[in-house]
C-alpha cells in the first residue's frame, strides 16, 4: 500500500471519530451539506492539484503561460458565484442552484478525463527542428537518436553524448535556440470546454451551499462558528483524499485516471445532496415559486430560461478562460458593479448597527484578498516548487503534497472548533479582525520558512520535504484563524436581503486573489524544456526571491490588522 494512502487512512480515522461526535450536536442538515461539499471539493481539488502539471507537462505550456491559464480558470471559478448567488437570492433559491451547478460540474469533470494526445515540442536551432522527448530525464532527438540534456548555466543547455558530426552543437547558449509546440486543437478545445463547465457549475453551487449552512442556525446560536468549522473539515476531507488519490493516479497511471476519479467524486456529491433534501428543514427553497414557474417565452418558464442561460454562458466562459487579460477586465467590471450596488445599499437602506456590520464584513473581505493571494500559491508556484526543488520520497508525487494543507485541517479543525466554542462560552473569543491578523501573519511566515531553509538545499537544489510541510502547516493554522471564521462572519453580519450576494463577494475576494496570485506565480516561474526546469538552481533562486517578498507582505498585512482591531469597536455578544 502507498505510504501516503496509509497515513491518510490513519489521519481520517483518528480525526473522524471526534468530528462525528461533535456533529451529533448540530442540525442533521449539516451532515448532508458536509458530505455533499466533501465530494464536490474532492472533485475540484483532485483536478486542481494536477492542473498546473497537466498544462506544463501534457500541453507543454511554459511557466508564464501555464500560470496565466491557471489564474484565468481559478479567477472565473470564484467570479461566477456573483451570478449564481444573485440568481439564487432572486429566483432559484439555493437548493435548485446547487443541484444545477452540481450537474454541470459532473459533466465538466468527466470531460477532463478526455485526455487526448500529448503536445510535441521541438528545439529550433539555425532553422532546424529537433524533437524534445518529455519525461523525468528529458532528451532531444538528433539524427534519429535521443540524447540527454542538462543545464549549462545562464539559461543554456548542454547535450551529452552528441557526436562531433551532429548538426546540433553540444552546448547551446541562451538565445541561440527557441522552442515550438504542436498541440491537437480538438483536444485543447475539449479541455477548455471542460474547464468552462466546471467554472459555471461552481458559480451556481459554491456561494449557495455555504449560505444554507448559515441558515441552519438561528441568530445567536453559539453552535454557528463551530458548525462552520466542522463544515470546513468536510471540505478538507474531500481535498485531502483528492490530493492523495487523484494526485497518485494522475502522475503514475495517466491524467485521464486522476481527472476521471475527480468526476466520480462529483457525481457522489450530487447524489448525496439530492437524497438529503428532507434534512435541510425547508431551507434553500425559491423565494417566490410562482415567479419562478411563470412563463416567459411561450412554454419556457423563468426557471427554464435560467438553466438555458447557464448553458449558453458556458460558451462565453470558454472564450474567457483562454484569455487571462480579458478575465482581469471582467473581474474589475464585476467588482465595480457589485461593490457599487452593495455600497449604495449600505448608504441608502442600512442604518446604525446594520450599517456598521456590513462595513465590517467588507473590511474582512479585503483582508481575505491578501490572505488568499498568498495561500493559493499552493496550486501554482508551491506545486511547481514541490516538483522541482523539493526532496520527494520514492512513491510520493508532487501533486500529493497538496494533501498537506488538507491533512493538517483534518488534524486541527476539531481542535479549533472546540477552542472557538470554549472561548465563546468564557466570553474570551478574539475579535474577527484579530483572527484575520493571525491568519495573515502565519501565511506570510510559511513562505519565509522556505526562504530561511535555503541553506539546507542539496546538490540538486532541492530542500528537504519537512520545510515544505512546515510552510503548509503555518498556512493551515492561518487558514483556520481566517477562512471558516470569515464565512461565518459574512452570514452573521450581512443583512438578510444580501446574504448570498455577500457570500458571492467573499468568493470574489478569492477571484482577485487567484488573478493576482497567478501574476505572482508567473514571476516565480523559470525556463523549461520538455515540461521540466532547465536550471534547477535558477528555479530555486527565483522561487525563493518571490517567496521572500510575499512572505513579508503577509506578515506586514497581519500587523496592520492587529493595529486596526484596536480602532474598531468590538461588537456586542
Amino acid at each position: 500500500m502507498n505510504i501516503v494512502v496509509l497515513i491518510g487512512i490513519i489521519i481520517t480515522v483518528a480525526t473522524g471519530i471526534p468530528v462525528y461526535l461533535q456533529m451529533r450536536r448540530h442540525p442533521k442538515g449539516l451532515r448532508i451539506l458536509f458530505f455533499a461539499e466533501m465530494w464536490e471539493r474532492f472533485s475540484y481539488y483532485g483536478m486542481r492539484g494536477l492542473l498546473i502539471f497537466y498544462l506544463t507537462r501534457h500541453f507543454l505550456f511554459d511557466d508564464a503561460t501555464a500560470n496565466g491559464q491557471y489564474g484565468a480558470y481559478t479567477s472565473l471559478v470564484y467570479l461566477l458565484p456573483l451570478i449564481g448567488g444573485a440568481l439564487a437570492d432572486r429566483y432559484l433559491g439555493t437548493r435548485k442552484a446547487i443541484a444545477y451547478g452540481a450537474v454541470l460540474l459532473v459533466a465538466g469533470h468527466c470531460l477532463m478525463a478526455v485526455e487526448g494526445s500529448p503536445a510535441k515540442q521541438f528545439l529550433v536551432h539555425d532553422g532546424a527542428r529537433y524533437e524534445v522527448l518529455s519525461g523525468e530525464t528529458p532528451r532531444v532527438v538528433v539524427d534519429g537518436n535521443s540524447y540527454r540534456y542538462s543545464s549549462a548555466g545562464n539559461g543554456g543547455i548542454a547535450v551529452a553524448g552528441l557526436p562531433a558530426t551532429a548538426a546540433l552543437p553540444a552546448t547551446l547558449t541562451a538565445g541561440s535556440y527557441s522552442t515550438v509546440e504542436e498541440r491537437d486543437p480538438f483536444f485543447l478545445s475539449v479541455f477548455y470546454l471542460a474547464l468552462s463547465l466546471i467554472i459555471m457549475g461552481v458559480g451556481f453551487l459554491k456561494p449557495n451551499i455555504s449560505t444554507i449552512v448559515g441558515q441552519l442556525y438561528k441568530a445567536g446560536d453559539p453552535r454557528r462558528d463551530p458548525g462552520f468549522t466542522l463544515y470546513y473539515y468536510g471540505i478538507n476531507l474531500g481535498a485531502f483524499w483528492a490530493a492523495i488519490l487523484c494526485g497518485l493516479l494522475g502522475e503514475t497511471v495517466g491524467w485521464w485516471a486522476g481527472f476521471g476519479l475527480a468526476g466520480v467524486g462529483m457525481l457522489a456529491g450530487l447524489i448525496v445532496f439530492l437524497r438529503g433534501k428532507v434534512h435541510l428543514e425547508g431551507h434553500g427553497e425559491p423565494p417566490s415559486p410562482a415567479l419562478l414557474a411563470q412563463p416567459v417565452l411561450g412554454l419556457l418558464s423563468r426557471e427554464h430560461i435560467i438553466y438555458i442561460g447557464g448553458l449558453l454562458g458556458v460558451g462565453l466562459v470558454w472564450l474567457l478562460v483562454q484569455r487571462n487579460q480579458a478575465v482581469g477586465l471582467l473581474l474589475a467590471a464585476g467588482s465595480v458593479i457589485v461593490l457599487g450596488y452593495v455600497g449604495w445599499y449600505i448608504a441608502a437602506r442600512c442604518q446604525g448597527r446594520a450599517r456598521m456590520d456590513m462595513i465590517l464584513a467588507l473590511l474582512l473581505i479585503a483582508g481575505a484578498v491578501v490572505f488568499f493571494t498568498l495561500f493559493e500559491q499552493a496550486g501554482t508556484s508551491l506545486n511547481l516548487f514541490a516538483d522541482r526543488n523539493t526532496q520527494l520520497p520514492d512513491g510520493f508525487t508532487a501533486a500529493q503534497t497538496q494533501s498537506f494543507n488538507a491533512g493538517f485541517i483534518l488534524l486541527f479543525a476539531p481542535l479549533f472548533a472546540m477552542l472557538w466554542a470554549w472561548l465563546g462560552r468564557k466570553n474570551m473569543d478574539f475579535d474577527p479582525v484579530v483572527k484575520f491578523g493571525l491568519g495573515l501573519v502565519q501565511v506570510g511566515a510559511g513562505f519565509l520558512v522556505l526562504v530561511w531553509a535555503a541553506g539546507f538545499a542539496d546538490t540538486d537544489y532541492r530542500l528537504p520535504l519537512i520545510f515544505l510541510a512546515l510552510a503548509y502547516l503555518l498556512h493551515t493554522t492561518g487558514e483556520l484563524c481566517l477562512s471558516p471564521v470569515g464565512m461565518a462572519e459574512i452570514t452573521k453580519l450581512s443583512v438578510p436581503a444580501l446574504v448570498s450576494t455577500m457570500m458571492a463577494i467573499w468568493f470574489l475576494s478569492s477571484s482577485w486573489a487567484q488573478y493576482i496570485g497567478a501574476f505572482i506565480a508567473e514571476h516565480a516561474g523559470t525556463e523549461t524544456l520538455g515540461g521540466q526546469a532547465i536550471d534547477p538552481r535558477a528555479a530555486l533562486e527565483t522561487s525563493l526571491g518571490v517567496f521572500n517578498v510575499i512572505g513579508w507582505v503577509g506578515v506586514g498585512s497581519g500587523v496592520f490588522f492587529f493595529l486596526i482591531s484596536y480602532l474598531w469597536p468590538r461588537r456586542a455578544a
